[in-house]
């Protein structure tokens, strides 16, 4: 009924920037928090930043001053902006969002299917 999709993974050198969209369809009536995570090889997945509906951001130490999460609403997208790319920061990134589908329904947690971004030295 809800479906997240992501986009903009790909290879890029070390020191590069990606840009990752997700965009929410299905039957919404608003959109809590949407967060993109991360998960690499053997590891397990991690937050690397979330926007609430109303106030600030926040972000994973280890990407802070580098990456920016932010959203359109009218859209129901979410983005990050990934600069300054390192060969840690490789992963599949999954979209994250906490939707409910009516007034008076309760939010349900929902994933996208990932994008794979890859960075090279």
């Amino acid at each position: 009924q809800v479906q997240l999709v992501e986009s903009g993974g790909g290879l890029v050198q070390a020191g590069g920037s990606l840009r990752l969209s997700c965009v929410a369809s299905g039957t919404i009536f608003s959109i809590n928090h949407m967060a993109w995570f991360r998960q690499a090889p053997g590891k397990q997945r991690e937050l690397v930043a979330r926007a609430p509906s109303v106030g600030s951001t926040n972000y994973a130490d280890s990407v802070k001053g580098r990456f920016t999460i932010s959203r359109d609403n009218a859209k129901k997208m979410v983005y990050l902006q990934m600069v300054s790319l390192k060969p840690e920061d490789a992963a599949v990134y999954y979209c994250n969002a906490y939707i409910r589908s009516s007034p008076i329904g309760y939010p349900r947690d929902y994933w996208g299917q990932g994008t794979q971004v890859t960075v090279s030295s």
